[in-house]
């Protein structure tokens, strides 16, 4: 199993970023503009919640690919965890993690989980690509995040 951890300071609330971080519309904006990532199951607009789930539809690799994940844990404005359900990889579980620094300044940290397929072949690739890949994927998604939430 991999661990890809990101951590950033938004001079926002907490309760504004961790509503942006669950909001649908927000993600489908902030990922990589060539993966075409859209959601087409579950909630596909707006803010997901507590036991909800979602279906991405994204191009990685450039395989066309979904993955439905759901809202395992859930405790505004702290955490939300979501897992994966069904997808690609073997398994997922990834930690939205939320801490105030003061009244307008939030950390944001994620811990993402995976493991791919594919046994030995797996193991490989989650090492010599996939880290990488998903570590510069989630490092993207959050700076352009940061941005919408400090109004860059």
């Amino acid at each position: 199993m991999i661990e890809v951890v990101t951590e950033i300071t938004i001079h926002a609330p907490i309760e504004r970023c961790f509503d942006y971080a669950r909001d649908i519309d927000i993600h489908t904006r902030t990922v990589w503009k060539h993966t075409h990532e859209q959601a087409v199951a579950g909630v596909t607009t707006g803010r997901i919640g507590e036991g909800d789930t979602v279906t991405f539809e994204a191009s990685h690799f450039g395989i066309r690919q979904k993955l439905t994940s759901r809202i395992a844990e859930y405790n505004r404005p702290y955490l939300f965890v979501d897992q994966m359900e069904k997808g690609a990889f073997k398994s997922m579980r990834h930690e939205h993690r939320f801490s105030k620094l003061g009244e307008q300044t939030t950390c944001m940290r994620d811990t993402l989980r995976f493991e791919a397929p594919l046994g030995v072949l797996g193991w490989v690739a989650e090492r010599i690509v996939l880290k990488r890949y998903m570590q510069a994927f989630l490092e993207s998604r959050n700076l352009k995040l940061k941005a919408l939430l400090e109004n860059k």
